[in-house]
């Protein structure tokens, strides 16, 4: 199946609270509409049921620095490139949106991955406040 990144996709509110829940992660369904209101943008992609599988996006104050939040891909769809496809989608995206510098937190288990799409890994922190 080749899959399409689409920048800004059209999506309604609970498709990534499923998609999120999917992988184990909170719903969240609070954040959905209005993380599309905030968000610099966002990108995705659907399976050929229309189903979305693949869900990121770029926050910030809309200056030089964004940051990349919430990459997922389904799955039953993880570990054929769609993930690396998508943040490479977002990227560019934020290239021609005029960001000079992207960061993202991600868990140690994930920096080959992260190493793959063009970022430097280097140390950092998180602060979970709840």
């Amino acid at each position: 199946m080749q899959v399409q990144i689409i920048v800004n996709l059209s999506i309604q509110d609970n498709e990534v609270p499923d998609l999120r829940e999917a992988v184990g992660w909170g719903r969240r369904d609070k954040d959905y509409p209005a993380l599309f209101e905030r968000c610099n943008f966002w990108a995705g992609a659907r399976d050929e049921t229309g189903k979305l599988i693949a869900f990121g996006y770029v926050c910030g104050m809309g200056l030089e620095h964004g940051y990349v939040e919430d990459i997922i891909v389904h799955p039953s769809k993880q570990k054929q490139g769609i993930g690396v496809k998508l943040v490479k989608a977002l990227i560019e995206e934020a290239k021609s949106f005029g960001l000079g510098i992207l960061t993202v937190s991600f868990d140690e288990y994930n920096a080959n991955f992260y190493r793959t799409t063009g970022f430097t890994v280097s140390s950092g922190g998180v602060l979970y406040l709840d």
